[in-house]
């Protein structure tokens, strides 16, 4: 494998100096597993809290620079979900969306939280509106960063290509070669050097066995499903140029939901890495309303 070129070190070695101020935790839970999160709770308002839910190759980690705003006016958490960093695996080897949001649920319980703002990007959004949807007295708004529907809903075929595919491409490349050769595909043509830095960084760390059952959970999920179900406040944003959950194919989510789509310009399927200031000031708007809702 080829060496790493020194200014993609530099470029990590300031991301993780920026990291370190919101250093890993782990709790450990009722049901005797773990949850590893990084937490800033700098800010002395009455403002709900903000929960913040990776994609399939990421990690708690990949949210530094919200941390760094928007952890100035309410508390900000990032779980690693059940299989990555140092959260415990979830039990079954090909899980559904409600194994997952019960450990999230649990984390929320050791944490008491009892209303947050959720956010959940990519299968994050899956996690998170399987949570929404049993829980909704548990969340004040719901908003959906580039979200993947899953596939549970399509035919048998579609569904064991995607998850084989998938699964034979960790199998093969590892953590590292995964990050190498599937991190471009994360970002627009416009990400900075530092943005595509950061998503390779967050990408390499990737546990095998979590992220095989994370290919699982894809295969088995069905956003949509869920959304059609919860009557809480949603909103859904996407990048313009985001290759691996489109602005046409968030559309049928935004439909099942009951609200609008918007779209970001310049931006790919990591949106909230490479155009943070636009995806901060969304998510901020996002929670400014819901604490407004909760206060009526």
């Amino acid at each position: 494998m080829s060496a790493v070129p020194s200014d993609t070190v530099d470029q990590n070695a300031t991301l993780e100096a920026r990291l370190a101020r919101f250093p890993a935790q782990q709790i450990w839970l009722a049901s005797q597993r773990a949850v590893s999160y990084r937490d800033v709770d700098s800010a002395e308002s009455g403002a709900l809290p903000l929960v913040l839910l990776h994609g399939i190759g990421s990690g708690a980690a990949s949210w530094v620079q919200q941390f760094e705003v928007l952890g100035e006016t309410r508390r900000v958490l990032a779980w690693d979900a059940p299989g990555y960093g140092a959260s415990t695996p979830v039990e079954a080897d090909s899980p559904a969306a409600s194994d997952y949001a019960t450990v999230l649920k649990e984390w929320l319980d050791a944490l008491s939280i009892e209303r947050c703002v959720l956010l959940g990007h990519s299968l994050g959004a899956i996690i998170a509106g399987a949570f929404a949807v049993t829980n909704p007295q548990r969340v004040a708004g719901l908003l959906l960063l580039s979200p993947a529907g899953g596939y549970g809903a399509a035919s048998a075929e579609v569904r064991e290509t995607k998850r084989d595919q998938r699964l034979a491409m960790i199998n093969e490349l590892g953590p590292q070669g995964l990050a190498e050769k599937r991190s471009t595909n994360m970002l627009s043509t416009h990400a900075s050097d530092e943005a595509r830095a950061w998503v390779r960084w967050n990408m390499s760390r990737v546990i095998p066995h979590g992220y095989a059952q994370a290919t699982h959970l894809l295969a088995n999920a069905d956003l949509t499903s869920d959304l059609a179900r919860y009557t809480g406040r949603v909103n859904v944003a996407v990048g313009a140029e985001d290759t691996i959950t489109p602005p046409e194919a968030c559309e049928r989510l935004v439909l099942a939901a009951g609200t609008k789509l918007l779209v970001v310009p310049r931006a790919g399927h990591a949106g909230y890495i490479e155009a943070p200031a636009a995806y901060t000031a969304i998510i901020d708007t996002f929670c400014r309303v819901s604490d407004g809702q909760r206060s009526q």
